[in-house]
């Protein structure tokens, strides 16, 4: 990854987006691809799309990522100056005592999640509290203090930054899944670079960690779009303590992971898998026998029924502070998409181009 995408990457994972509050880490991807894009739109919820025009007898792909992190909102202010807090979408109550967090109010708020002494607890007393029970200490003496700074509904994020581990990894905070609207983006670039026959998407969606809304706005919207490509992280189980049997095969370094099964368009799984062999790119397969947690299950039920496929980036540690990747991966998501992109330049043209043949 040169230096002007690793600067991309990081601007991204450097900047808060909680699902509902995705408006900075928008504005951060749109700057980027209106470099190369022919228009970029973004939608009244800040749902974003950049096209490429291609030849209009060419089919219509789109590549997406969501924006949007998981996090945690201020539910309530205590007479102490303490804040309570409720999760946005799917926080983990192990990770979070004892964490630095920042309150995005009119101005950053910087605060911890308090985590009682172990001196000062008894021994059975271990079990991790629900978030619900969980508050944040932002260092004032009471109520009018916390609330001359903070208010209700302010987004919570952990203030974890990007760091560099050995070889091509690093770990950051809301890798999942702007990790994946980073693939998007450079994808786009890369097949407008190579200028292939298909007209191209790019788009960052918002508020998948809450219910895949954002791709349903999208879904709807993008009517002349054939095929929706949604990318995201999925469970690397590489690491010792993750059990092989129940997770499946999926390595860090060992390139994109495409997905089979449930929303995963058996047309396009080929299309992908024979596009990766032309680029050179080495993919993982991994199984999706009842749904794929990501995007492509509300993309493929749109309008009576989109193809859809997902593509992963493996990801250590999911929805922890430290999610860990391998930037070849990353790279090698960009480079598959920009393939597919030309790959589906070269499908015959028609009303459902990538229909099964039955």
């Amino acid at each position: 990854m040169d230096d002007e995408r690793r600067a991309f990457l990081d601007d991204l994972l450097a900047t808060p987006s909680p699902s509902g509050f995705e408006t900075a880490a928008q504005r951060v991807w749109t700057d980027y691809v209106d470099a190369f894009a022919d228009r970029v739109d973004i939608d009244a919820y800040g749902n974003a799309a950049a096209v490429y025009e291609g030849d209009p007898d060419a089919p219509t792909v789109a590549v997406t990522g969501h924006a949007d992190e998981i996090g945690f909102i201020v539910r309530d202010v205590l007479d102490e100056g303490f804040l309570r807090i409720a999760r946005i979408g799917g926080a983990d109550r192990t990770v979070s005592k004892g964490q630095h967090v920042t309150v995005h109010a009119e101005e950053p708020v910087q605060g911890v999640i308090g985590q009682t002494a172990i001196h000062l607890r008894d021994g059975g007393d271990d079990e991790y509290e629900d978030v619900a029970g969980q508050f944040v200490d932002i260092g004032v003496d009471d109520a009018e203090e916390a609330r001359d700074r903070v208010e209700i509904g302010d987004p919570v994020t952990f203030s974890t930054g990007v760091r560099d581990l050995a070889g091509d990894r690093l770990a950051a905070r809301g890798v999942d899944n702007r990790a994946g609207a980073w693939a998007a983006a450079e994808g786009l670039r890369r097949a407008t670079e190579a200028d292939v026959d298909a007209t191209v998407y790019a788009v960052s969606t918002v508020q998948e960690e809450v219910g895949l809304r954002g791709a349903q706005m999208v879904g709807v919207d993008l009517e002349d779009v054939d095929a929706f490509v949604a990318v995201d992280v999925t469970h690397a189980t590489d690491n010792p303590d993750v059990d092989r049997e129940r997770r499946g095969p999926i390595e860090l370094g060992a390139g994109p992971v495409i997905g089979r099964g449930s929303a995963n368009h058996p047309v396009l799984v080929d299309l992908a898998r024979d596009a990766a062999a032309t680029a050179d790119v080495d993919v993982q397969l991994q199984a999706a026998g009842t749904r794929t947690g990501t995007d492509a299950d509300a993309f493929y039920t749109v309008r009576g029924g989109t193809p859809a496929l997902n593509v992963s980036i493996p990801n250590r540690y999911m929805h922890t502070p430290v999610e860990v990747i391998d930037a070849t991966d990353l790279d090698g998501v960009a480079d598959l998409l920009a393939a597919i992109g030309a790959a589906a330049g070269d499908v015959e043209p028609g009303p459902e181009p990538f229909a099964v043949d039955v």
